[in-house]
């Protein structure tokens, strides 16, 4: 129980920020929606912003993960005051080099990547990238500083990072469509000024850490010992990394040619996904990975397996009742928050398509950031690698059949599945490793049954409130004609989900009382 305790409470402050920052996300991708609907505009914007954030999780989220962190905590370890500066002076040297080189390649290519896409807009697509491509940089530093501070235990500065982003691009949208000459190219422009906020606002935290760095050159940069142990971590990484995110390229690609509006459909799925993701498995996850790393450079693999089972039990638990809510309550969520202006009754149905075969996945994706960082941990970078690649295979073999008949509903469900691939293989790798004991696979998957019975039952009584309530809100603006009913369908679930949980014993949901009991 201790264990869990110490995992929640020192990831609660991290789940609050990135709780307003996926708010605030969403309040963006509102904003994107009112102003830019579904429309050629909008898809354009999707595959502008998505190319960049592309590389940006190859070069800067990835290699953040797997490879600086467990090194820095060994050098943290092991090194002096001095040996430390040099290995961030290298790090950051050499980040920083490849960053600007990826900028200016992608910037000179941004027609020929753009081009694989088939959009109707395609020069406000390149303007689009190259106008964002150099968020890259900005926000590759931003993660190079986020590691910085995760190594040491500090958290809340690169949770309140990304808030800035989202504030950005929300003011700008705003004050600068009309002089920009279009919604479009006011948000790219957020997305500049975000970046380089994420970046500033953490440095001060770490020169008060006491860390410091400079330039140094980049023959020096690669040689170091330290920059040699990143890039051995990182290669095998990047091919995983790659194969990942080449998901997004290839199932982006495939929603270009199966007609205008599925592009953005499946982004605005996406958003309500990461609203829900971000605020528990990614906090959680993020948490995990520095205490991952220390217990096994220590060898304290009793703490590492007691966190990890931890943290896979609280992402069942979390995650499969929401998802039944999240696709019972799909249309009536999507209404509230999107409805409006450029998002019209297409839009709605496209999403809502969309949506229905993305929730699925939350569990899969949920439990893949938790899996992945126990491996980070213990510098193997070969076997969520290899997950990674084969769950890539899957989901582009099952969307190049299903996109042509089923548009952006076959690309939603491939990625589902692709996830649930992921996560077997994550499993199996885990229990090779004789160091590690997370028990059976028995044991969850019944756990999984039982939450599935108990939220099938919830949801009746929701089915047959939910009419009842829109007509009773009937007449409102759609904030209380959705949201009203939304927020009563949501108490009604949880607490007959929360009951039958208490009713049946639940051992797990008993340490979370009791947790919250003790706080």
């Amino acid at each position: 129980m201790a264990t869990i305790r110490s995992l929640l409470i020192h990831g609660s402050t991290l789940s609050l920020l990135t709780m307003v920052s996926r708010a605030l996300g969403l309040l963006r991708e509102m904003t994107k929606a009112r102003l830019l609907g579904t429309t050629a505009l909008s898809d354009a914007f999707s595959v502008a912003f998505m190319i960049p954030n592309l590389f940006r999780r190859l070069f800067a989220e990835g290699s953040i993960a797997v490879a600086f962190i467990p090194t820095f905590k060994k050098r943290l370890i092991e090194d002096g005051e001095d040996e430390i500066r040099d290995f961030l002076s290298c790090v950051f040297t050499f980040l920083t080099f490849l960053v600007t080189v990826a900028v200016v390649v992608g910037v000179l290519l941004s027609p020929l990547i753009v081009s694989l896409f088939g959009l109707k807009e395609f020069d406000e697509t390149v303007l689009l990238t190259r106008v964002m491509f150099p968020f890259l940089a900005f926000i590759s530093i931003a993660a190079f500083f986020q590691g910085v501070l995760n190594s040491v235990g500090v958290f809340t500065p690169s949770g309140a990072a990304p808030i800035l982003l989202n504030v950005a691009m929300i003011v700008c949208a705003y004050v600068l469509k009309d002089l920009t000459g279009n919604p479009a190219r006011a948000m790219a422009v957020g997305v500049l000024v975000g970046g380089f906020l994420e970046a500033a606002t953490q440095l001060p935290f770490i020169i008060k850490k006491g860390f410091s760095f400079f330039f140094t050159g980049v023959r020096k940069a690669v040689k170091h010992p330290g920059t040699q142990t990143i890039l051995k971590l990182i290669g095998p990484t990047v091919i995983g990394m790659a194969a990942y995110q080449l998901n997004d390229l290839a199932s982006t690609a495939l929603a270009g040619n199966a007609g205008q509006g599925v592009v953005s459909s499946l982004q605005y799925s996406l958003r309500l996904q990461e609203l829900i993701l971000g605020v528990f498995a990614v906090s959680i996850g993020t948490v995990l990975l520095p205490d991952f790393a220390e217990h096994a450079k220590t060898s304290n693999w009793d703490m590492f397996n007691a966190r990890l089972q931890s943290a896979v039990n609280i992402i069942i638990l979390v995650t499969v009742p929401i998802t039944f809510f999240a696709v019972c309550q799909g249309e009536t969520l999507i209404r509230l928050l999107f409805q409006g202006n450029s998002f019209v009754e297409e839009s709605v149905t496209l999403t809502k398509t969309a949506f229905t075969f993305h929730a699925p996945a939350l569990l899969f994706i949920a439990l893949n950031r938790i899996l992945a960082p126990a491996f980070y941990a213990q510098s193997d970078t070969k076997s969520p690698t290899l997950a990674g690649v084969v769950s890539f295979a899957v989901n582009i073999a099952l969307a190049a059949v299903m996109a042509g008949k089923f548009r952006g509903a076959g690309i939603a469900f491939a990625l589902t599945i692709a996830s649930a691939v992921n996560t077997i293989f994550l499993f199996c790798f885990l229990k090779k490793n004789p160091l590690i004991q997370i028990g059976g696979v028995l044991k969850p998957i019944l756990y999984i049954a039982k939450l599935c019975l108990f939220s099938a039952i919830a949801l009746i009584p929701v089915l047959l409130l939910n009419q009842k309530l829109l007509d009773l809100f009937d007449g409102y603006n759609r904030f209380i004609h959705r949201g009203f009913p939304f927020v009563i369908a949501a108490s009604v679930f949880f607490s007959i989900e929360l009951a039958l949980l208490i009713v049946t014993k639940d051992a797990q949901t008993r340490k979370l009382i009791s947790i919250v009991k003790f706080r």
